[in-house]
């Protein structure tokens, strides 16, 4: 992290903290909302980020998309897209619950499933931990993951979560019970990781 000192470091610092090795994080643009509107009503991929599996409307995943990612009050969201020219759009991710007081705020990501297992959620997890940490001054990051979501649960802890707990039973798809996993990252496990 260097000082910013002048415009240049200042362009340098902004044209950087959303961008990683894979992917960029922007802001969510109207024609991104069909798209990402039609990955939040895949019932499939409902299964891995929710606790029920009922699709909204077009218009209401829309209106809530619109919503969180607006950027004005304590949730933050934003569209992942490829560096590829053209870029691609991947999936989408939010902070939520930022406040001033305890420094803390909830993450949330989505790919859509076509952009699985290609790197584009573990990169983006690091771009937004440290966008956190450096833009926003946040002293905790957390997160809820369902244990089958093993690929999801390895992008975290790539991203240097740990696993504090887990609500026991909390879930309940296809006649069975599942715990959601509670992971974490502190302020200063980020920057040890980074010394």
């Amino acid at each position: 992290m260097a000082e910013l000192d002048d415009p240049v470091s200042a362009f340098a610092y902004g044209d950087s903290i959303l961008v990683g090795e894979l992917i960029r994080l922007r802001g969510v643009r109207d024609d991104d909302l069909p798209v990402l509107a039609g990955w939040e009503m895949d019932a499939g991929r409902m299964s891995t980020l929710s606790n029920w599996v009922v699709p909204p409307s077009e218009a209401a995943a829309k209106e809530r998309i619109a919503g969180w990612s607006a950027n004005d009050k304590d949730d933050l969201g934003f569209a992942i897209e490829t560096l590829n020219d053209p870029p691609t759009l991947v999936g989408n991710l939010g902070l939520f619950g930022a406040r001033p007081k305890d420094r803390c705020a909830t993450i949330g990501i989505a790919l859509g499933r076509d952009h699985l297992g290609r790197g584009y959620g573990t990169d983006a997890m690091r771009v937004i931990v440290d966008y956190a940490f450096r833009e926003m001054g946040l002293h905790r990051l957390q997160l809820v993951v369902a244990p089958y979501n093993r690929r999801a649960v390895r992008a975290y802890e790539k991203a240097g979560f740990v696993e504090e707990g887990r609500h026991r039973e909390a879930v309940w798809h296809d006649g069975a019970w599942y715990d959601e996993v509670l992971m974490s990252l502190l302020h200063h496990e980020w920057a040890d990781r980074r010394a």
